[in-house]
């Protein structure tokens, strides 16, 4: 008994050690100051994330490890011999669940990015896209008419700008230059702004620049929440009313929704309502899904109606009246307000479907699967005659599927994120609208694959290259007028001819494109208060379906457009530069620069050749060619915090675009522009500002000479005039105004004033400025109730 009883007691007294790690989940970076328990043992990980016990009792135990913004980790261990633990928690929980993340953004590496905030959207949510992104410096907006706007950043436009709208990149025609985005800015709590071909990621052909549309993150909570938002608008005569509603769950379920609905009449410019120029837009956003840090998935839908009236006065069927308007700005059809929108118009629906996944892998990393249909109707009505007037001049279905596969993997001084993309369209013109079709029946086919790779050599300096293959082709099916055909392309195509009827030919053009692209940057922080960020890239791009086919009259352009099948893959060659330091003036200046350069030796432009007088009107003529081109310019940005709760912003930017070719400036380049704000903010109570505004854009006094001439009858005599299609508006100066508060506990107001003075301005990258200025002074009010 005795014996027995001593081996029992050196039994229990043997002691084991049990030592270990703790680990990021995602990227293996060893995590300091980690408190790892066992049974009543209790230690702290070292700066390499180490930890040891020594001499643990033999036995079984709970394992608790805890980090600050980590979920607890929790595992059964049974001491029985020494022990060597590797703990992997999940880092960055809080990243995801909060909401504050969008003030400082992620990391942006080594992209030149700016952002516009749940404030600034909200404060503006009556706004298109176009408009609202006008507010950052190197981004202004391509206009046609007041209501239809797309964004422009540094001089680039149409296709050459990709727009992600909740991770699918928007395909809705965009290389028109009427088409305005098919976004609801009240769907989203922030948008990015990538300003060169840096994030080959999102694809080839954002060469200009990328718009990122992100929803707000999802509580990982039970919660019911959302808001209505109520806004009148006194230009227009009309108003929006919004609503979006969220509930989600604490096993990290959610469910939400949301929609609105915009109406506006006949739009007032100084003195004067332009006929024809109302508004109705109208879109519905639902998605359900469940998101935890280890895997998750989501399906959304998404959809717009948007129906916008073009000033009649752009679509005149006399020469002479023509003549008036270009050369003189003498406006016609004005003063009968009016809600209705009759021709010319335009009628856009879109809509998205999207189903997304992934799958975190502890050594393998994370694999995201995505896949998107969109669905895009135009209708574009022109004034015609008789029962044709109901018949839509232009009537194009596109229907896209996109697919993409990601795989990202971190580790604690690199990254690397692979991912390979397809994508097919299907364009239909339909042949009952009676009119020659603008865009033919084509099908495009698109693959592609990237691979993005970020090195952090130390904490000042950090490395990106990436590169990128896009594989296109064209398959389309177009009539050529038999001229047309033997003079540009049956001795460089003879193999798309199908057949001929009457003095028509029918061809079958397959184009195929081959695209590399590359970048590199870098981004260098040598002393705390200064930062460099550089990124030199060579990016091709595929020609748009109107660049190599267009033909014929696009009747909300007001244009007739010529493409050219002949035309080759664009490549263009950015270097751009951003330079951000602060100092310690007040209470505290932050400024920044950017300048950049792009050079292109076949760069695609559209410039005014001639001009048509038919039985529908008389309508400029623009072509489009090939050319070498150089664009440089610069961005600058400076925040001053002149007081806790007073600060002053001010944004330049200027940009010179040059037509080598042809020895002249580039057309429709961005005039220099310089802009204030001055905002006095007062958070608590009741979360007030005040905040004044001035915009000041200089006249543009680079352009290249495009007029023509034009014929007509008039008291008997006969005239032959040269139209001004070239020179460029006046400088003007505008003021702002706004303010809002908190005026219950969940009720806040917004007041803004546009054009105070009700100043009179034309644009000069408003396609529609010689038949009418901009928007006369407006008032808009919001009310918003959070629940």
């Amino acid at each position: 008994m005795l014996i027995f009883c001593g081996l029992v007691f050196t039994n229990a007294q043997k002691t084991f050690n049990v030592q270990g790690s703790v680990q990021d989940f995602h990227d293996k970076t060893m995590l300091e100051n980690a408190v790892v328990k066992i049974g009543d043992f209790t230690t702290k990980t070292d700066k390499k994330g180490r930890f040891s016990f020594n001499k643990i009792p033999s036995g079984n135990y709970t394992l608790i490890a805890k980090h600050p913004d980590c979920n607890d980790y929790t595992e059964n261990v049974g001491v029985t011999q020494d022990l060597q633990l590797t703990i992997i928690l999940e880092h960055h929980v809080q990243d995801i669940q909060t909401v504050t993340i969008h003030g400082n953004h992620k990391t942006k590496g080594s992209i030149i990015m700016t952002t516009l905030d749940k404030a600034d959207i909200e404060r503006n949510s009556t706004e298109n896209l176009g408009n609202l992104l006008s507010q950052l410096s190197g981004v202004t907006v391509l206009k046609t008419g007041n209501n239809i706007t797309k964004p422009v950043i540094h001089g680039l436009y149409g296709s050459r700008i990709s727009i992600l709208n909740n991770g699918v990149k928007m395909a809705e025609q965009e290389w028109g230059v009427e088409h305005a985005p098919n976004v609801d800015v009240n769907d989203f709590e922030h948008i990015d702004v990538i300003k060169g071909a840096s994030a080959l990621k999102y694809g080839n052909e954002g060469v200009g620049g990328v718009v990122v549309l992100e929803q707000a993150p999802i509580p990982k909570k039970d919660t019911l929440m959302g808001n209505v938002k109520l806004s009148g608008i006194s230009n227009g005569r009309g108003g929006e009313i919004s609503a979006n509603l969220l509930k989600s769950w604490k096993n990290q379920w959610f469910v939400k929704a949301g929609g609105s609905y915009r109406k506006l009449g006949d739009l007032y410019i100084p003195h004067h309502t332009l006929q024809n120029t109302g508004a109705e837009v109208n879109s519905f956003n639902f998605s359900f899904g469940n998101h935890n840090f280890l895997q998750g998935f989501d399906v959304s839908y998404s959809g717009i109606r948007q129906e916008f009236g073009i000033y009649k006065g752009a679509h005149l069927g006399s020469p002479s009246d023509f003549y008036k308007a270009i050369n003189f700005g003498q406006p016609f059809f004005l003063d009968d307000f009016s809600y209705e929108i009759g021709s010319p118009k335009q009628e856009v629906e879109h809509h998205i479907a999207k189903i997304s996944a992934y799958k975190r892998f502890a050594d393998f990393g994370k694999l995201t699967f995505q896949y998107s249909f969109q669905l895009n109707q135009r209708k574009e009505f022109d004034i015609r005659r008789g029962d044709l007037n109901a018949l839509p001049s232009m009537d194009l279905r596109l229907i896209t599927h996109s697919a993409s596969l990601v795989h990202l993997i971190e580790r604690t001084d690199w990254s690397l994120e692979t991912g390979v993309s397809g994508g097919f369209q299907d364009n239909y013109p339909n042949p009952a609208t009676k009119a020659r079709r603008l865009i033919p029946d084509y099908y495009r086919y698109d693959a592609g694959l990237f691979s993005v790779f970020k090195y952090r050599f130390n904490s000042k300096l950090n490395a990106e290259a990436a590169v990128r293959y896009d594989f296109s082709r064209y398959d389309a099916y177009k009539y050529y007028d038999e001229s047309d055909w033997d003079n540009r392309f049956a001795d460089v195509f003879p193999e798309f001819f199908v057949q001929k009827s009457d003095s028509r030919i029918l061809a079958r053009p397959i184009l195929d494109y081959h695209n590399f692209s590359a970048n590199l940057g870098l981004d260098y922080r040598p002393v705390d208060n200064f930062e460099i960020k550089f990124n030199l890239s060579r990016v091709d791009r595929t020609p748009n379906p109107a660049e190599l086919f267009a033909d014929g009259l696009h009747h909300s352009a007001a244009i007739v457009e010529e493409g050219d099948m002949r035309i080759k893959r664009e490549t263009l060659y950015q270097a751009n530069l951003s330079l951000v330091s602060n100092f310690n003036l007040l209470k505290g200046l932050r400024v920044e620069a950017t300048p950049y350069v792009m050079i292109s030796d076949n760069f695609i432009n559209q410039v005014p050749t001639g001009i048509q007088n038919s039985n529908r009107g008389v309508f400029p003529i623009w072509s489009y060619q090939q050319i070498k081109a150089r664009l440089f310019g610069i961005d600058a940005d400076a925040e001053l915090n002149i007081l806790d709760d007073l600060k002053w912003n001010t944004g330049f930017s200027a940009l010179k675009g040059d037509d080598l070719s042809n020895n002249e400036p580039l057309i429709l380049m961005m005039p220099s522009n310089l802009r204030n704000s001055l905002e006095w903010k007062m958070n608590v109570p009741n979360n007030f500002y005040l905040r004044l505004e001035n915009v000041n854009v200089f006249k543009q006094n680079r352009f290249p000479i495009r007029n023509q001439t034009v014929d007509f009858i008039e008291d008997g005599t006969f005239f032959r005039e040269e139209l001004d299609l070239s020179s460029t508006p006046s400088a003007y100066t505008l003021f702002n105004a706004s303010i809002g508060a908190d005026v219950a506990r969940n009720f806040n107001i917004n007041f803004r004033i546009n054009n105070i003075f009700n100043t009179e301005y034309r644009e000069y990258l408003n396609r529609l400025r010689y038949f009418m200025p901009e928007n006369g002074r407006n008032f808009i009010i919001t009310l918003k109730y959070n629940f």
